[in-house]
């Protein structure tokens, strides 16, 4: 997707039956080492301070990076590849790379692109400064006594890059393209659906696209939009009647939690409240669960804004 939320291109790839392996047999760890969201936001909030650039690049088919330790076979879907038919009549193919959908892939891909820090281009990583940041291991910096260099923030395959100047961003463009196939996509204006705009006033980020999107996928787009997320003075109990879709309730608080970590902790306090019945959900639940999509209906384009040292400090609380 564009920034605008046109589509860009159209992309297909094979995903592999992930869901059929079995723990302790076909896998044994599985994790996203991924940037966290409020470390992105804090490389935000000190590029507003320090007036950095910042730059995004992607790794092209960045799981392909990644080389398997063990043989995987795959059983071919009809009409689709070149295969070899085997005595049994089975159709396979010897999988010598990661595929999408397999557990550990992301595991291989991350310990790839590591050793690949630390081995093919050790110079530039070590030598030249480099430096894993230890309470974030997804964060790489690099900065000289006079205080010019970047910093890199690693998400899956999406990295973003802050840097004091253009030249020294485009030199760790430079040595990240000399390892992986990268495509540059230039200064940055959408990372995991949050959008970046730099003005005068600082830097902005806000999710008014991924917000769009949640509202078409549960129904709300035609919704008649509220002032506020919740009534502080509402009660909430346990479910002791007819239980509503539990699956459908939980997708909708996964997509709203990801809103309220990302950009818009005005709703925090209501998804506090509403992710504890989970496992239970009413009716009266799904109501409350609707007020706040209405409410981001009403408020689609807040977002956060970080415009440097600011003279006075402020706090704001909604306590009640």
């Amino acid at each position: 997707m564009k920034v605008d939320g046109a589509i860009d291109k159209y992309k297909s790839k094979l995903v592999i039956q992930g869901f059929r392996q079995k723990e302790g047999i076909d896998f044994f760890d599985t994790y996203a080492p991924v940037a966290k969201i409020y470390t992105i936001r804090l490389l935000l909030a000190l590029a507003a301070i320090h007036h950095l650039v910042i730059h995004q690049m992607d790794v092209k088919t960045a799981f392909l990076n990644g080389d398997l330790d063990e043989d995987i076979y795959l059983k071919q879907p009809k009409k689709r590849f070149d295969y070899v038919v085997l005595s049994n009549g089975f159709a396979l193919n010897l999988a010598d790379k990661c595929v999408y959908s397999k557990f550990e892939e992301i595991i291989i891909w991350f310990e790839t692109s590591t050793k690949t820090m630390a081995s093919k281009v050790c110079d530039v990583v070590l030598s030249n400064g480099f430096a894993l940041n230890q309470a974030d291991k997804c964060v790489y910096s690099k900065f000289d006594t006079s205080g010019k260099g970047v910093m890199i923030c690693l998400y899956v395959d999406d990295m973003l890059i802050f840097g004091i100047d253009l030249e020294e961003v485009d030199k760790t463009k430079k040595f990240l393209s000399s390892s992986f196939d990268m495509k540059d996509m230039g200064e940055a204006e959408v990372i995991l659906g949050i959008r970046i705009r730099k003005g005068n006033n600082g830097i902005s980020i806000a999710q008014s696209h991924y917000i769009d999107k949640i509202l078409k996928k549960f129904n709300f787009e035609n919704c008649s939009p509220v002032r506020t997320p919740i009534d502080p003075s509402l009660k909430l109990l346990p479910n002791k009647g007819s239980l509503v879709s539990q699956l459908e309730y939980s997708r909708a608080i996964g997509c709203l939690m990801y809103a309220m970590i990302s950009t818009r902790h005005d709703i925090a306090y209501a998804m506090g409240r509403l992710s504890r019945y989970s496992s239970n959900p009413s009716s009266h639940h799904w109501q409350v669960v609707s007020r706040v999509f209405k409410y981001l209906k009403e408020t689609m384009n807040y977002g956060l804004t970080y415009s440097g040292y600011p003279s006075v400090f402020e706090v704001y609380s909604d306590a009640t």
